[in-house]
C-alpha cells in the first residue's frame, strides 16, 4: 500500500531533509575549512616531532588548534607571574590595566625556579619527572585569549636554578664537597648541573611542549652558574673544570638549543646579567655576552639599576641613576654586538620596575625607557614580581 503523506507530514518532511543538507553542507565547509587552518599546525607538530629527538622530546597534539604571533617591532612587554595568569581575577584586572598602554607583549612562566612547571602542558615524556604543577590549567585558552587581544606570548623557562629536580634527582644537582649533600645559595635555592646533557634535553623539552602549546617565543633564564653561595663547596656530577671552561659550558648550551629548535622557527631569547654587558670575563658564572649571542634572537640583559654594586663605574648609588646605568650598559653592549658583525636589535633589556635600593616612580621607568631608546633600541620587557606596575610610565603618548 502507498504511504500517504499529508501536507503536514510533507512539509515536517522537507524541513528535516533540508536540515539535514545543511548540516551536512557545514561539515563539509567545516572540514575543508579545518584541513586548511590546520594544516600549518599539523606540520609544525610533524616538524616539531622530526627535529632531532630523545626520549624528551615525544610530543602530545595540543586540544586545540594554536597560531602563533610574529614579533612585534618594538617589542614592549611585562611579566606576568603563574600566580596571576592562573587566577582568572587577577590576570582580568592586569590586562585591564595594560589597555591604553604601550605594552603589547606578555612574558608567563612556564618553569619557574622553584623547578615546578606552572602551566599545564600535557607532555607524557616529561610526567616521569612529577614536576607538572598546572598552576595555570587553561593556558592554552588563555594564550589564545592574549593571541585575540593582540599580545605576543613569551613563555619564561628558568634552566638551571631548580628547587625541585635537585631534590627529586640528586644525582642531577650541584652537591657539596664536604658531605655530598644538595649544595644550596645564599637564599637556599639548589642547582642542576649545568654540563648535564639530561638537564639540557628536560630545558628543551619543556620549551618545545611550550611552543606547541602556543606559546610564540621562548625566553631563558638562569642559564649559568651560581652566582653567590660557597661557591668553594661545589662538587659537580657533570661538569670538569679541566675539560671546560664555564662559559664554554654556557656556549654549548645554547649551541645545542640552538641545533635543537632552529627548524621550527620559534624565536628563543636569553636573559643574562646586566654587567654582562659592560665585563668581558664571565662573571664567573660562565655568561660571556660574544658566546651567547650567535645563538639566539634576543638577548635580555638585566639591567636593573638596583643589581649593580654600589660605586659602580663612578656611579655612587645605581639604583638612583636609572638613565646613567641602562645607557651605559646597552652602549657597551651596542658596541660589542656590532664588533661582532651582529644586529643590534637583538638586543632586548630587561628594566626595573620595582622598589629596591630606591622607590622606583613613573619618571624613573620614563628615564629607564630613554635609555633605551637613547641607546639605538626600542624594545624591553619590563619585571615586577608583583604585577603591580606603575601604569602612569607605559602610557602610549609617555613610552615612545
Amino acid at each position: 500500500m502507498p504511504v500517504k503523506i499529508s501536507r503536514r507530514n510533507g512539509l515536517t518532511f522537507l524541513a528535516v531533509v533540508l536540515v539535514v543538507f545543511v548540516i551536512i553542507l557545514i561539515s563539509f565547509s567545516a572540514f575543508f575549512s579545518l584541513g586548511a587552518t590546520s594544516s600549518l599546525d599539523n606540520s609544525l607538530s610533524q616538524t616539531i616531532r622530526n627535529s632531532p629527538v630523545n626520549d624528551l622530546t615525544q610530543l602530545s597534539l595540543p586540544p586545540v588548534i594554536v597560531s602563533h604571533q610574529a614579533t612585534p617591532k618594538p617589542l614592549r612587554a611585562v611579566y606576568m607571574s603563574s600566580w596571576v595568569a592562573g587566577n582568572q581575577e587577577a590576570r582580568d584586572k592586569l590586562l585591564e590595566r595594560l589597555k591604553g598602554t604601550s605594552v603589547n607583549a606578555i612574558v608567563i612562566d612556564v618553569k619557574d625556579s622553584s623547578g615546578k612547571i606552572v602551566v599545564k602542558l600535557d607532555a607524557p615524556a616529561l610526567a616521569k619527572y612529577e614536576s607538572l604543577a598546572s598552576q595555570v590549567p587553561d593556558i592554552i585558552e588563555f594564550v589564545n585569549e592574549l593571541h585575540q587581544k593582540n599580545f605576543y606570548v613569551i613563555g619564561h623557562i628558568s634552566v638551571f636554578e631548580d628547587n625541585y629536580l635537585t631534590r627529586r634527582r640528586p644525582d642531577l644537582a650541584i652537591q657539596r664537597l664536604d658531605n655530598n649533600q644538595l649544595w644550596e645559595d645564599d637564599k637556599g635555592m639548589s642547582w642542576l648541573d649545568p654540563s648535564s646533557q639530561e638537564v639540557w634535553d628536560y630545558a628543551i623539552a619543556v620549551a618545545k611542549e611550550a611552543y606547541v602549546a602556543g606559546f610564540d617565543e621562548l625566553n631563558f633564564d638562569y642559564v649559568r652558574f651560581p652566582s653567590d653561595g660557597k661557591i668553594s663547596n661545589m662538587r659537580f656530577p657533570y661538569y670538569d673544570p679541566n675539560q671546560k671552561t664555564k662559559s664554554e659550558v654556557i656556549e654549548g648550551f645554547f649551541s645545542y638549543l640552538h641545533n635543537q629548535v632552529q627548524n621550527i622557527g620559534v624565536p628563543i631569547s636569553a636573559d643574562i646579567f646586566g654587567m654582562a654587558t659592560t665585563n668581558t670575563d664571565d662573571l664567573g658564572i660562565g655568561q660571556i655576552l660574544e658566546k651567547i649571542s650567535p645563538y639566539v634572537d634576543y638577548i635580555c640583559p638585566m639591567v636593573y639599576p638596583s643589581s649593580y654594586p654600589l660605586n659602580f663605574r663612578g656611579i655612587k648609588r645605581p639604583a638612583l641613576a636609572p638613565y646613567q646605568i641602562i645607557k651605559l650598559s646597552l652602549d657597551s653592549a651596542v658596541k660589542r654586538l656590532t664588533i661582532q658583525g651582529l644586529p643590534v636589535e637583538k638586543l632586548r633589556p630587561w628594566l626595573q620596575d620595582f622598589n629596591l635600593g630606591a622607590v622606583y616612580t613613573a619618571s624613573m621607568i620614563k628615564s629607564e625607557i630613554k635609555a633605551v631608546n637613547d641607546s639605538g633600541l626600542d624594545s624591553w620587557m619590563m619585571w615586577d614580581s608583583s604585577n603591580k606596575y606603575t601604569i602612569n610610565a607605559y602610557r602610549k603618548t609617555d613610552a615612545n
